[in-house]
């Protein structure tokens, strides 16, 4: 192992957890147990590569901003289609239905990945399939974390497609106040007719909602019972795959 490149990220990372406080180059090297001479040579080259900055009235180090820029980064390359496929082969055997994991575009989500159901009766659907968000389980799942007037804007295009479609702004609003309290969201044949499902929010890991991961099936099966022995199944998987997006939120900390 490179040594000189160790103590580097030895110091950079004891700089960077350091309260966000600007710290001398005594308080450094005492922190990461390296001679005086050592860590000023360390901090002198990561202050050459622009990691860190050195004050120049008090002598202390902080971290730059490129630490941040480098993790951005990473967070924007963490793909939840590529990501999520191992959670949902996960979950679904243990529930027998449809797995889908969707995104929100407009008032629509958008199915971008998905595994049928092994049993003969199973709720239809294709990748690249859209459905009404404030229908479905995975759209109220993303549809209750935008902005509180997110909904508002789309207000004349809310429809019924079945006698169960919530169709009413504030029912809706309230619905989805609701699915961020508990953390996971319901559909009970307000899209399809006798097709119901289960969602939960995946985040990414500067705490945005990316995606939706949900199941679905017909209600025949997916009783109030079974949603509810599902729904913890559903809310962990989504947990999971949020942790391994980057997320380290306390959102799902919520449980059901």
């Amino acid at each position: 192992m490179d040594k000189t490149l160790l103590k580097g990220l030895m110091v950079l990372e004891t700089i960077s957890r350091l309260d966000g406080e600007a710290h001398t180059l005594e308080q450094i090297a005492v922190e990461v147990g390296l001679t005086r001479s050592n860590t000023h040579r360390t901090l002198q080259s990561l202050a050459h590569a622009g990691y860190v900055r050195r004050d120049a009235s008090t002598g202390a180090y902080v971290c730059t901003l490129k630490m941040f820029e480098l993790g951005a980064r990473q967070l924007a390359n963490m793909d939840v289609r590529r990501m999520a496929p191992p959670f949902m082969r996960e979950l679904a055997p243990k529930t027998g239905e449809t797995v889908h994991l969707s995104v929100l575009d407009g008032l629509d989500v958008v199915y971008i990945d998905k595994i049928d159901s092994p049993q003969p009766l199973l709720a239809y659907s294709t990748v690249g399939g859209r459905a009404p968000a404030y229908a479905v389980a995975t759209g109220k799942a993303l549809l209750a974390f935008q902005t509180p007037d997110y909904i508002e804007h789309y207000a004349e295009a809310i429809r019924k497609h079945t006698e169960d479609t919530h169709v009413s702004l504030a029912a809706l609003k309230q619905e989805l106040a609701d699915v961020a309290r508990i953390g996971y969201a319901i559909n009970r044949g307000e899209w399809r007719l006798g097709i119901g499902g289960i969602a939960a929010p995946v985040f990414n890991g500067l705490d945005k909602v990316v995606a939706a991961l949900g199941i679905s099936g017909p209600l025949e099966r997916l009783t109030t019972q079974k949603m509810a022995e599902y729904a913890p199944l559903v809310q962990n998987t989504a947990r999971q795959l949020s942790a391994h997006m980057g997320y380290r939120g306390g959102y799902f900390g919520i449980t059901v």
